[in-house]
């Protein structure tokens, strides 16, 4: 059955913070950031600290990042407040959203991955 307009709308948000920041400031990022959809009588379905990781490329001059998962359920208006807060902080070096079908209960493949060590015998 096809989704009404006044209906809200699932979005997955991934942020990544700068790796010098502290972890109650990321914390505190994310807190303002579910208050924000909270606020719009949205939810947030799902939060994840996927941690400190090494970026694909340097961003910002940085080669690692704090990553965070938000899973929401909130109006597009939200959406574009949210990325404007995010493009304003200093703290967020990048963020992506993504509108999605559903937002699963399980952890995510990120969430579950672990970097290869040397004792593994991959490296």
């Amino acid at each position: 059955m096809p989704r009404r307009k006044s209906e809200q709308s699932l979005y997955e948000v991934v942020f990544i913070t700068r790796p010098d920041v502290a972890t109650d400031r990321v914390s505190s990022l994310t807190e303002r950031y579910s208050k924000l959809v909270t606020d719009a009588k949205g939810k947030v379905i799902k939060t994840e600290q996927w941690g400190l990781r090494t970026l694909a490329y340097t961003m910002n001059k940085h080669r690692k990042g704090y990553y965070t998962l938000l899973g929401c359920q909130m109006p597009g208006s939200v959406v574009t407040e949210m990325e404007r807060q995010m493009k304003l902080s200093d703290d967020v070096i990048r963020f992506m959203t993504v509108k999605v079908e559903e937002i699963s209960d399980k952890p995510s493949p990120c969430l579950l991955y672990t970097s290869p060590s040397p004792r593994d015998g991959l490296l």
